[in-house]
């Protein structure tokens, strides 16, 4: 049902005429359907931002460290009170520093964040994605996190808190400058939503 009466020639006429117009008689350059569709306005897509470097040089520096301890381990002692043969052994702990070299630089790949005005986005995962979603107006305590190791690097972790604890998130090896500049405006933006409401 139209409203306005039948004598007004202004929105109603319009819209019939454009209703009534095939794709040929649109103005405008022809291809997709612009953004502004019948089915609703087109959401922006997110901005997402990748991890730094240096998480990924920290993780592969522990594999490094920790797996060839072990293919010493391995292979050394085995063939020092066994047999020579049993310095082979040392091939599986190689095995898998090889496989885990990748498998980080996959995984440090995949994670990233995006802020939208009125969420954030955590995004990861290489085999199985998962993407959280953490409204504003629901975080309770951003906090910024550096361990010893992370500290070495130049690295600090946000952690942020929300009403459910399913929706808990956490965004690892941020440049500490990078970390507090996210805790201050999660947390104002927080603040500003949670007294919206």
């Amino acid at each position: 049902m139209e409203t306005g009466s039948p004598d007004d020639p202004g929105t109603a006429g319009a819209t019939r005429a454009a209703d009534r117009a095939g794709p040929a008689d649109q103005p405008g350059p022809a291809g997709p359907a612009s953004p502004a569709s019948p089915a609703g306005p087109a959401r922006e897509e997110p901005v997402w931002t990748g991890l730094p470097p240096g998480l990924l040089r920290m993780r592969r520096l522990l594999l490094v460290v920790w797996l060839g301890l072990l293919t010493l381990t391995a292979g050394v002692l085995p063939a020092l009170f066994l047999a020579p043969l049993w310095a082979a052994l040392a091939l599986l702990p190689l095995a898998l520093l090889a496989w885990g070299w990748v498998m980080l630089g996959r995984n440090w790949r995949s994670w990233r964040y995006a802020e939208r005005a009125d969420d954030l986005l955590i995004s990861r995962g290489v085999l199985w994605r998962e993407e959280t979603v953490v409204p504003y107006g629901r975080m309770q305590l951003v906090e910024v996190t550096s361990g010893p190791v992370e500290r070495h690097f130049g690295l600090a972790s946000v952690q942020l808190h929300t009403a459910a604890a399913a929706t808990d998130a956490t965004i690892p090896g941020l440049d500490p400058a990078e970390a507090e500049r996210l805790r201050d405006r999660l947390t104002e933006l927080g603040e500003a939503r949670s007294a919206g409401l």
